[in-house]
């Protein structure tokens, strides 16, 4: 048996379907099918129905899961302990939420990256699908303190928003303000709730869900939009509008690593990189920096 297969066998467990466990996998829809294929050829035993709706786990497939599991968490777990005992050499991914990896992260990693030509760093945008018991990615940067008893957390600061927008629409009577907000699948996070209290019923006009779309919206003057001000205070094209008084859209930043990967030396290399870059430009996250001029006051 190719121990390689089992990793196709549990993508199409998880994901049930051919084209999902090829996205997790990175690989082409008819690669699962044929290791599948490979796996049952070995064992002797028929491990998924073929139906129009997906491909059905039968009861030997259901039976042979959690062997399987195990072989997984013995194989990342053989994984994690070489990358603790390796050097500086190699690769580091790293989970983030995309516009902060972007905007704030890549860029403050770079002298990292100059002083250490042989680590190579990853910045992962798909934080949802990230696992780090699966080893995903070795480090994740998350605005809440998620995870499990494996995983140790370090808290890198407050993210603070404000209302941004440009002076003309700040300029224009409260009553007059147009927004732009999350659209529903994030209706729930905190920043979004603060924005639709501040709009009172006054029109959304853009709802999307990235940042940097709504920021770049609010920059044509069309809306004043919830921003966090280490993406929105550099840009000369937006004021802060309302600020937020009190921190109710604000969000706590995370580090979370796997216990046994925080003594890996390029690991921790990437580690204190990142909590010193928080900690050095703590007040462009939390706001408390110089402000920039702001717009005209909140009343509707």
């Amino acid at each position: 048996m190719n121990w390689d297969d089992l990793r196709y066998f549990l993508a199409l467990q998880r994901s049930g379907s051919l084209l999902g466990a090829a996205r997790v996998l990175k690989v082409d829809h008819t690669t699962v099918a044929r290791r599948v294929d490979a796996l049952e050829t070995a064992l002797g035993l028929r491990l998924f129905d073929r139906l129009p709706r997906g491909w059905v786990p039968t009861a030997d497939g259901e039976r042979l899961l959690p062997a399987a599991e195990r072989v997984e968490e013995g194989v990342i777990a053989l994984g994690r302990a070489g990358a603790a005992a390796g050097g500086l050499a190699g690769t580091v991914r790293v989970a983030v939420p995309p516009v902060f990896g972007a905007h704030f992260l890549a860029p403050r990693l770079a002298p990292l990256a100059l002083a250490h030509p042989e680590l190579e760093l990853e910045l992962a945008g798909d934080i949802g699908a990230v696992s780090l018991l699966r080893r995903d990615a070795d480090l994740a940067v998350r605005l809440d303190r998620t995870g499990d008893g494996e995983l140790i957390g370090r808290h890198l600061g407050r993210m603070g928003f404000a209302l941004y927008g440009t002076p003309e629409h700040a300029a224009r009577p409260p009553a007059h303000w147009e927004f732009a907000g999350y659209d529903d699948r994030l209706a729930g996070v905190a920043q979004q709730r603060w924005l639709i209290r501040q709009a009172a019923g006054r029109p959304v006009r853009l709802r999307a869900n990235d940042l940097a779309a709504l920021a770049e919206y609010a920059a044509t003057g069309l809306a004043l939009a919830a921003l966090p001000h280490f993406l929105a205070d550099p840009d000369p094209r937006l004021v802060r509008v309302v600020e937020d008084a009190d921190d109710e859209a604000g969000r706590d930043i995370w580090l979370l690593v796997h216990a046994d990967l925080r003594r890996s030396p390029r690991v921790r290399a990437v580690m204190d990189a990142v909590i010193g870059a928080c900690a050095r430009d703590r007040a462009l996250l939390d706001g408390s920096g110089v402000a920039k001029p702001t717009g005209a006051p909140a009343t509707p």
